[in-house]
């Protein structure tokens, strides 16, 4: 009983003093430091350019850039501190991470068919960076890793403990990681229409995107069903226009081709 009530009391702790705020307002729980994520971020961009062979095309690096450079700048970062990297790869697949570091595979490229569909995918995973949700993911895992050692010192036996994995791993990091691509998609699309570009072409993206089969059920997913994103997409497009006409009306039109 003392070995839990200090698990207990050292949790409170951590919530109390670890306390943030994502960008849409929501509560978040922080315990590693920018700088620790950052090094993290620096070093798996490393090695990612080592894994997949890098997009030399002048003119699909240009591209690439000036949606990312948008983005950025929408989003007050300095765009000329960050690295963005074109990778050869099939995959419909884009990531930003702590860092300042970007990636975009040519698939994403090919699947997207304007400026404005890409930008989106990148305003997302700007967004990811922005809500620092990397730091929020590890220190969950960090408070889940505890709570089962602490189980474990409790005297569980191994189905209970193999239960406890399973039930954590459904009921609470898998939640919290679609509230992840949720928050990045609503941000995003707030991003991607204050730097000018169309939050229209965002629907039309993830309508093209749902277009494939063998998707997994969304209950057991990471990611939201194509369709659910549709919906809050949708639900966010309002303000999302506001920003764009704003934004077109200050002259930010980008013209990345």
């Amino acid at each position: 009983m003392k070995l839990k009530s200090a698990f207990m009391a050292t949790i409170t702790l951590l919530v109390l003093v670890s306390c943030a705020t994502s960008p849409l307002g929501r509560k978040q729980v922080m315990m590693m430091p920018d700088t620790q994520l950052n090094q993290m971020g620096i070093k798996s961009f490393a090695a990612y350019k080592q894994k997949l062979p890098i997009e030399r095309d002048s003119t699909t690096n240009r591209y690439v850039r000036c949606i990312a450079n948008a983005i950025l700048t929408a989003a007050n970062l300095p765009a000329n501190q960050w690295e963005v990297v074109v990778f050869r790869d099939d995959s419909a697949n884009a990531f930003a991470v702590p860092g300042n570091k970007i990636g975009v595979h040519t698939g994403l490229i090919d699947i997207s068919e304007n400026q404005h569909q890409l930008a989106a995918v990148i305003g997302h995973e700007v967004s990811h960076v922005l809500a620092k949700h990397s730091n929020e993911r590890a220190s969950q895992g960090a408070l889940l890793n505890t709570g089962l050692n602490v189980a474990q010192q409790l005297g569980k036996n191994q189905m209970i403990m193999g239960l406890l994995g399973l039930g954590a791993q459904f009921g609470v990091m898998l939640p919290f990681s679609r509230i992840h691509e949720i928050e990045a998609d609503e941000h995003g699309l707030y991003l991607m229409s204050a730097a000018g570009f169309n939050p229209n072409e965002s629907v039309r993206l993830w309508q093209n995107m749902s277009k494939g089969g063998g998707k997994p059920p969304e209950f057991l997913s990471t990611h939201p069903s194509g369709q659910t994103r549709i919906s809050r997409l949708n639900q966010a497009m309002p303000k999302a226009m506001r920003n764009y006409n704003q934004a077109q009306a200050s002259g930010r039109k980008p013209r990345c081709g």
